[in-house]
């Protein structure tokens, strides 16, 4: 029996260990929609991220320091698509693209699958660095009703606005600026066209 308990902690263990290679994650579920690896889940302030040679998420160190947001804290649940890679030849900043689920909290590790209604087409440091907006393709986890930018931005206006804030302060190291918003059409665009 104690043999038993011992092997059976052992597996516990090993499964505990086991890591997911989320960069290698369709970038599209069966159900055609958009995977989103979360991140930072909404309301959090402290900037955890992916990394893909560990396959762990870490807070990110800034200075030897946990990097923590001196800003209200996220406004949804950020994360990047996987199987996507913006592209340092194209003026991308190398990694994979960044998205912004508009729903309640979800853990860092959750894969969600989400639908694009926008995309704020951001500047940092010169780098292009464009945010895909998303909402919960279930119902279920919908905090917003709408499909479409022009839903969005008829209905929402207030939320892009607070988006565009939030985006344009919370790093006050970088220089970011804004170029504008896109469809979900062009979100779909820029995705298919940075698939790896």
């Amino acid at each position: 029996m104690r043999v038993l308990m011992i092997y059976c902690l052992c597996l516990l263990f090993v499964s505990c260990k086991t890591t997911t290679d989320y960069y290698g994650v369709s970038t599209f579920s069966k159900n055609n929609k958009v995977n989103a690896v979360v991140e930072i889940p909404a309301g959090t302030n402290k900037k955890f991220e992916y990394n893909n040679k560990t396959k762990t998420f870490n807070i990110d160190k800034k200075n030897g320091k946990d990097r923590v947001i001196n800003f209200l804290p996220y406004l949804g649940n950020y994360g990047f698509i996987p199987s996507t890679f913006s592209d340092p030849k194209e003026g991308g900043d190398g990694d994979a693209l960044d998205i912004l689920v508009l729903a309640e909290y979800l853990e860092t590790g959750t894969v969600i699958e989400s639908t694009p209604i926008a995309m704020l087409k951001l500047i940092d440091d010169g780098e292009i660095d464009y945010k895909i907006i998303a909402i919960p393709s279930d119902k279920e986890h919908q905090i917003i009703n709408c499909k479409s930018y022009v839903e969005f931005n008829r209905d929402y206006p207030e939320i892009k606005s607070i988006i565009e804030i939030w985006f344009l302060n919370y790093n006050k190291d970088d220089e970011t600026q804004i170029e504008g918003w896109a469809t979900e059409k062009e979100a779909i665009a820029e995705i298919n066209k940075n698939l790896k």
